[in-house]
């Protein structure tokens, strides 16, 4: 009787973590992910927002690359074991920028710090901010990539390119254009270029929400969101990098991509920022880390992945203009 009544209550516990919205989100989109802790040894720990405050080196960095970080991280850490903790972000740069640099933010509920070590994202024009607020001076360009899209494993819909996101039998999942640079910078630049804009965006601003109903989705985090929503069936194509693609078939994950032809795909514009904060706590890890992003080693990871490698004039540290 008395392991009845344990097995009971301990029934009841995961009935409602399960059901919890912090656990479902997580679950359903790999939101945790996003936030890890990298331990020396090899340990990764997830979700832990305090880490930020406490960690040997804070790096919050475009979510596109989430898929490199661990292999990248833990051969840092392997070379650099002084290093002990690497408090790591995987999220939208403007939604870094704006919500969680430039004025406190949140995470679960959790404070998150203003001064990570380091800042990266696809848009120089968000180092360019900081430079202004007087938190960052110097910056590198260390990977590129391109825009492709993503459909499910056959391509039932039959997509040749970009110009069939103009078709009317499409329901699309694209980054929204608030915080994600994809579209932001890039996605929507192309659009435009096709003569596409308004018929697929409506000319709408929004994040978790109809661009048009029933047709066009905005997403929060595309590269969590959007090859789920194909997967269910809830969207036939969506814009992501191309390393996105080679991420989740690699995975197995039942989609495909289709190739953008050049110079639709941004492949020339597409650069990868990252600078040092002048107000983080470890500014002497962060130049270990930044000399690092500069080995062959570093950039064979990126490359491992589909990014494309930086020039050596690239990875010198410059001035922000």
């Amino acid at each position: 009787m008395r392991m009845n009544k344990v097995s009971k209550r301990l029934a009841l516990i995961t009935s409602i973590l399960l059901s919890s919205p912090s656990f479902a989100k997580k679950d359903d989109s790999g939101l945790g992910h996003d936030y890890r802790t990298f331990n020396s040894g090899g340990e990764i720990e997830y979700g832990k927002i305090g880490d930020s405050y406490t960690s040997d080196l804070t790096v919050y960095v475009a979510g596109n690359q989430f898929m490199a970080m661990e292999k990248l991280m833990t051969d840092f850490q392997s070379k650099h074991p002084k290093i002990k903790k690497i408090y790591l972000e995987t999220i939208p740069p403007g939604q870094i920028l704006k919500g969680q640099i430039l004025k406190q933010g949140e995470i679960n509920g959790q404070k998150t710090a203003q001064n990570p070590d380091l800042f990266a994202s696809v848009n120089l024009g968000h180092l360019k901010k900081l430079k202004k607020k007087g938190v960052m001076n110097e910056y590198k360009v260390y990977v590129h990539n391109k825009l492709e899209l993503m459909v499910a494993k056959g391509n039932p819909k039959n997509i040749k390119g970009a110009k069939d996101l103009g078709r009317d039998d499409l329901v699309q999942s694209h980054p929204n254009p608030k915080t994600e640079g994809i579209f932001k910078f890039y996605g929507s630049q192309m659009l435009k270029d096709l003569g596409l804009h308004d018929k697929v965006t409506g000319g709408k601003i929004c994040r978790s929400c109809w661009a048009i109903e029933g047709k066009t989705w905005f997403t929060s985090r595309h590269h969590r969101e959007t090859p789920r929503r194909i997967e269910k069936g809830e969207a036939d194509v969506g814009i992501v990098w191309a390393t996105e693609v080679q991420h989740a078939k690699a995975e197995g994950r039942p989609i495909e991509g289709v190739k953008i032809a050049a110079p639709y795909n941004m492949q020339d514009k597409v650069s990868y920022a990252i600078g040092k904060l002048t107000t983080g706590r470890n500014p002497a890890n962060a130049d270990t880390f930044l000399a690092y992003l500069s080995t062959d080693t570093a950039q064979n990871i990126y490359a491992s992945y589909g990014f494309g490698k930086a020039s050596a004039d690239e990875l010198k540290i410059k001035t922000i203009p």
